[in-house]
């Protein structure tokens, strides 16, 4: 079967994506592991890549399923989804990942991505109808038609919503999540080795480390990887529903598609997992620096509890097929750990920073996606 040379731009576009998010969320996985000095930092990074690609295997074959992968293809309804849709997303959130990379800004790739989808497929609506608005009542000014077109798409249900708010409050949630978890983790871990030679438990706080980051790293690979996978979904199921008008899935019902693709595409998934793999082995070290030092200092058993803490939620989410962000949800179980010692043991000028990053991430990618659109369309 030959894809259109659109379809297969796009899943390039999607690896690379993917491969982007790997160095660009390296920092989540190896940045305590890395700051207690428990691993070099190409050690970690090899130790964070194997872990990420460990993570298909659990999916395919003991979960059995892409929840996360499945959640982010129905973000937008079907009906508003075309092949430029997926392509412009995509561009807004490589470029918006590049450039928070440059700057060594801990943004969330899963967000930008959700982002640039959410925008491309608004402006796609929105051009439609205003070409549909234009044609009916050619006696409007361009003002009035842009109105009206903007009217009907508000009501049009181009964004899902049951998908797109859960994402949304776990913007706020997931961090705030990890830093209970870590807090309590670290509280009862300080109960337990309160009369421990100190020595000695840094030590074995030191060798946890290597578990508790192999699990975040775990519970990386489960979440973001699939968010690729869902984007390459939502294209090839476009192609085969739009374009090749295929019988299998046509008889199937939406809500099935995802998961018929994923068992006929089996490679999707595998390429898009090695691909989050590779990206971290690259590593983004500028990230690493704040994440690992600038938040807050961050001892072995401060690393066990950020960490262990972390993939608790990760694998929580993912459970209920909720895309979140690793980034924040590893940036709320830091702070956590610095609150057990002092309020002042966090950098809060930083924390607000950050902050401003993730609420604005979502904004700005769709902003970017609807312009690319537009440049796209007029193109071609």
């Amino acid at each position: 079967m030959e894809f259109p040379i659109l379809l297969v731009v796009i899943i390039a576009l999607a690896l690379i994506f993917d491969y982007i998010n790997g160095f660009h969320d390296a920092a989540n996985s190896i940045a305590t592991i890395v700051s207690t000095k428990v691993l070099t930092p190409f050690q970690a990074v090899l130790w964070a890549a194997l872990w990420n690609f460990a993570a298909f295997f659990i999916a395919a074959y003991i979960i059995g399923e892409f929840k996360i992968g499945n959640t982010i293809a129905k973000t937008v309804n079907e009906n508003f989804i075309t092949l430029e849709v997926i392509f412009s997303g995509l561009i807004a959130a490589i470029a918006w990942n590049l450039l928070t990379w440059w700057f060594g800004i801990p943004s969330s790739s899963s967000h930008t991505l959700i982002g640039g989808f959410l925008g491309a497929a608004l402006m796609h609506a929105f051009m439609m109808d205003y070409h549909a608005v234009a044609a009916a009542q050619p006696e409007l000014g361009m003002w009035e038609t842009t109105k009206e077109a903007f009217s009907q798409v508000t009501h049009q249900g181009v964004v899902k919503f049951d998908k797109v708010i859960p994402i949304f409050l776990f913007i706020f949630m997931a961090p705030i999540i990890g830093m209970i978890i870590s807090i309590i983790i670290t509280l009862i871990i300080v109960h337990l080795y309160k009369r421990s030679n100190p020595h000695k438990a840094d030590k074995s706080f030191k060798r946890l480390q290597l578990a508790s980051s192999a699990l975040f790293s775990l519970g990386h690979g489960l979440n973001d990887a699939q968010k690729v996978m869902g984007i390459i979904g939502a294209a090839v199921i476009y192609y085969h529903v739009n374009m090749l008008q295929d019988a299998q899935y046509l008889n199937i019902p939406s809500a099935g598609r995802f998961d018929y693709f994923a068992q006929h595409y089996i490679w999707v998934p595998l390429v898009s997992f090695i691909a989050i793999a590779l990206g971290t082995m690259s590593g983004g070290w500028k990230i690493i620096k704040t994440m690992g030092t600038k938040i807050t200092k961050v001892t072995s058993l401060e690393g066990v509890s950020a960490e262990t803490a972390g993939a608790i939620t990760l694998f929580i989410t993912d459970h209920f097929g909720i895309p979140v962000s690793t980034t924040h949800t590893i940036t709320g179980s830091i702070i956590g750990v610095g609150l057990t010692k002092r309020i002042s043991a966090v950098r809060w000028g930083i924390t607000v920073s950050l902050l401003w990053a993730w609420v604005l991430t979502i904004p700005i990618s769709a902003i970017v996606a609807a312009i690319t659109y537009l440049v796209v369309t007029f193109l071609f």
